[in-house]
């Protein structure tokens, strides 16, 4: 197959690259090839098996880097919420009973198209902080050098430690960790889900919160709680307290970490275009941090060493 005579689509923020066929998609990669192709192909059988719209798998040529899948169309529901005529309510209550089926998956093998064993990983503690520290490791630098860079890592460590120690509710529902609009397909079928390689086995407020304080979607304060509200309807057995809790912990921290991969995307792999939603994410750590206790020692060090300006200066 010669993918330079396809069309090219617009990429993602992983090394995969897409190309329109006919009525399928070639997904080609040669760095990663193993999360990106093979194991995103596990975890969309895992998907499809419990009745949820993923591209199936048409072909696979993982030899030579790439595999044929399902064509979702263009149009997702970021594209959709675009339109001022749409009712986003109506769309979030669907979204919701999409979240809920894929909480509710308990599938943790998965046959590869290779033959092999893919177990979905957990959402471990040290997974969650070495994400976290993504911040501290291409952010900070930014701002910080030599001996102050050093010193503010170990701060921030401990704060990230400390949160991610006050987190009640433990692995046990199937995430998948990068649940927003922009990953949300509209198709005759209903709505389709893309980009989940990186599923886990983690905490059930994970992806609403990737939903709720979405970094490419801005919604004002009577949406984020329309869509918090009706999720915990949904799930009544849930303690209100303790998951807010755990909310507002993992929003916070995956918002950090975003702007950690934004910066690494533009300084190691020259994709520039994420850096001017890092604004927009330091927004939603203060919206989610100001006055909130658990926070105390976070927004010490954060208003110390990154002021107003900074949080709303973003280079091209």
């Amino acid at each position: 197959m010669n993918l330079s005579k396809l069309k090219k689509l617009t990429g993602d923020a992983s090394f995969r690259n897409f190309y329109r066929g006919k009525n399928n998609i070639f997904v080609h990669c040669e760095k990663n090839k193993k999360s990106n192709l093979l194991e995103y192909d596990a975890v969309n059988k895992i998907l499809i098996k419990k009745n949820i719209l993923a591209p199936k798998l048409i072909s696979q040529n993982y030899k030579n880097n790439y595999i044929e899948i399902e064509d979702f169309g263009d149009l997702t529901v970021f594209k959709k919420f675009k339109k001022k005529s749409t009712n986003k309510k109506v769309y979030y209550k669907k979204i919701l009973n999409l979240l809920i089926k894929i909480t509710n998956i308990k599938i943790k093998y998965q046959k590869t198209f290779l033959k092999t064993n893919y177990k979905v990983p957990n959402y471990s503690f040290k997974k969650l902080l070495d994400e976290t520290n993504l911040f501290l490791d291409w952010y900070l630098p930014k701002y910080a050098k030599n001996e102050k860079n050093r010193i503010l890592k170990v701060k921030y460590n401990k704060i990230f430690k400390k949160l991610l120690n006050n987190i009640y509710y433990k692995n046990k529902v199937f995430v998948h960790r990068d649940f927003h609009i922009s990953n949300i397909m509209i198709t005759k079928k209903g709505l389709g889900l893309i980009d989940s390689q990186d599923a886990v086995y983690g905490n059930i407020a994970y992806d609403l919160a990737s939903l709720i304080d979405d970094v490419r979607f801005k919604t004002d304060t009577k949406i984020k709680n329309f869509i918090f509200n009706e999720f915990i309807n949904k799930n009544k057995y849930l303690d209100l307290k303790k998951f807010k809790n755990d909310f507002d912990i993992l929003s916070v921290l995956r918002n950090l970490k975003i702007i950690g991969i934004f910066t690494r995307l533009s300084v190691r792999d020259k994709k520039n275009k994420y850096l001017k939603l890092i604004p927009h994410a330091w927004e939603l750590i203060d919206y989610r941090t100001l006055n909130n206790p658990i926070f105390k020692d976070l927004n010490y060090l954060l208003s110390k060493n990154f002021d107003r300006k900074i949080r709303k200066f973003y280079e091209n």
